[in-house]
């Protein structure tokens, strides 16, 4: 017997999810936490900056009619790690964990110092294990066979090809995100936790901004001339981001476990 396939509505659906976005104050995690609140998820935000964090999900909840609270925390420390789920103690399930915060630190190869490398492994590869470690206990309440449960961990294109940026660990933190999402895959989906990675490429971000020389300014990029050097010929948008993201969240992508995705306009394949 042939199965009747789902409609688009309920293939991609997300709504009524509790999604935990780091980083998500800005860039990417802003633009992720955005689209799942379009589409019917309650979200909650983190970011070390408290109210900036506020902000952005009071703005965030405005825009969209969803409900978006704002936990603020430094996900860098166990400490901090600590606090946020214990922050989050009273949400007895979570559908959905996106590890996007990230850092990243500049500079030549002979002068490259200790803290850019430590705070940039402690941001990107420390927190996303420990903090999946220590919500498992709620992702498992939310998981169910016919339903799992998912960890999206947004690595880069710079842990896959060589980066532009003297960022020395940046790419390798990178590349360590993608290497934790295989084994995390391997171990929890037997328990009903699908663990996938997205690679995105270049985004108006304030973090790419730095690296581009406008030295944080998000507005006064040009970011034409940066998607000029994509193959797609353009940096990537919220829905493009987004879109990813419900993918691996929704029913679409309940068979796709342990794969890092790239959404990067094609700049790894060329």
């Amino acid at each position: 017997m042939t199965p009747s396939p789902l409609a688009i509505s309920e293939l991609f659906s997300v709504a009524g999810k509790t999604v935990i976005v780091t980083g998500g104050s800005r860039g990417i995690g802003e633009m992720i936490a955005a689209g799942f609140l379009a589409n019917g998820a309650r979200v909650i935000i983190t970011s070390r900056k408290a109210d900036v964090c506020d902000a952005t999900a009071a703005r965030l909840a405005e825009a969209s009619g969803g409900d978006c609270r704002s936990v603020p925390a430094d996900l860098a420390t166990v400490e901090g790690i600590d606090g946020f789920v214990a922050a989050i103690a009273d949400e007895p399930r979570i559908d959905v964990l996106i590890n996007n915060a990230g850092a990243s630190w500049g500079a030549p190869v002979e002068e490259f110092p200790e803290v850019g490398w430590d705070k940039v492994m402690d941001t990107n590869v420390k927190g996303v294990f420990f903090l999946t470690q220590r919500l498992l206990p709620q992702l498992e309440a939310a998981a169910t066979p016919e339903d799992p449960a998912r960890v999206i961990n947004v690595g880069s294109v710079d842990g896959i090809r060589t980066p532009t940026f003297d960022t020395w660990s940046y790419g390798p933190s990178k590349a360590a995100v993608h290497a934790l999402s295989r084994q995390m895959a391997a171990r929890l989906a037997p328990r009903n936790i699908l663990v996938n990675a997205i690679a995105p490429g270049p985004f108006p971000t304030w973090m790419l901004s730095t690296g581009v020389g406008t030295g944080g300014d998000v507005e006064a990029t040009d970011w034409d001339a940066v998607g000029r050097t994509v193959p797609r010929g353009r940096v990537g948008t919220p829905e493009d981001i987004a879109g990813a993201a419900i993918f691996l969240a929704s029913r679409a992508g309940a068979f796709t476990v342990g794969d890092v995705l790239t959404c990067d306009g094609g700049i790894v394949v060329a």
